[in-house]
């Protein structure tokens, strides 16, 4: 059992928290047992390590075998070295290490079919959202996540756990700037459609249907949306419509209410 709280496997684990560590190493750890649970499920080729506590392991020995079935390294440790090695203020025993899993932008585009559902997240910055973001776009079947250059870390801790182990069930692309994502998706033939507070376009007025191209939802920051130049360069500013007293949506709820929208037409005319 590991117990050292200040040795070097523990200070490199630790290191990961911050974003030039995950740049440098190509890492990232994540941390509860939905997050790793999942990782070793749908992607055990990109996990390094995990590490668990003796309490932990005998509350999740589903985890643990399977990470020892698709063998992986599993270190047992104390509950003060999980904590040290971690940012969560409540670490729930275990955690894992493992490789970026981003994929190109081109490979991403290549691989869409003709009807395509794609959230692109062009100035999105608030950890939980982009997490959430994610995980609805998983949960409407989307085919792919693009986070643009100006975008939070998607391997910050926090969006890590938001997903809530989506991060390893569709493809995610990082990095590139908003021209080359809108040039991707548009040489694909997807249409382009911008969320924002200032649309013309109401979302049900939206002809989603039979004979529309695949879609490709374009989210901005939560704070100020999308700039008028991201509009501009989009097919269509689509509007979610308030019907209460609400001020505005969050970026996740709209995100998801969008995505869903699309997903239900593909699949009542797919």
């Amino acid at each position: 059992m590991l117990t050292n709280t200040r040795s070097d496997r523990v200070k490199a684990v630790r290191a990961l928290s911050r974003r030039s560590a995950r740049s440098r190493t190509g890492e990232f750890v994540a941390e509860g047992p939905q997050a790793v649970r999942e990782a070793i499920a749908f992607r055990p080729d990109l996990v390094r390590d995990v590490y668990v506590t003796p309490e932990a392991a005998a509350r999740h020995t589903a985890i643990v075998d399977a990470a020892r079935a698709a063998a992986l390294w599993v270190h047992e440790v104390s509950p003060e070295v999980l904590a040290a090695m971690v940012d969560t203020e409540s670490p729930q025993g275990i955690a894992a290490v493992c490789r970026v899993l981003d994929v190109p932008l081109t490979r991403v585009v290549a691989g869409l079919p003709p009807d395509a559902l794609v959230c692109v997240l062009t100035n999105v910055r608030d950890p939980g959202n982009a997490g959430t973001v994610i995980r609805g776009a998983d949960a409407a079947g989307a085919d792919a996540v693009i986070v643009s250059d100006a975008s939070v870390d998607v391997y910050n801790s926090k969006v890590v756990r938001s997903t809530v182990g989506s991060l390893w069930h569709l493809p995610i692309s990082v990095g590139a700037t908003v021209p080359e994502i809108f040039a991707a998706l548009r040489g694909h033939g997807l249409r382009l459609l911008a969320a924002d507070g200032a649309g013309t376009t109401l979302l049900h007025e939206l002809d989603l249907g039979r004979g529309s191209p695949g879609n490709a939802w374009v989210m901005g920051n939560e704070a100020w949306g999308l700039p008028p130049e991201i509009r501009d360069a989009c097919d269509e500013v689509v509007r979610v419509p308030i019907y209460g007293h609400a001020e505005s949506l969050n970026l996740a709820m709209a995100a998801t209410v969008c995505l869903y929208a699309s997903a239900e037409a593909r699949r009542v005319t797919g």
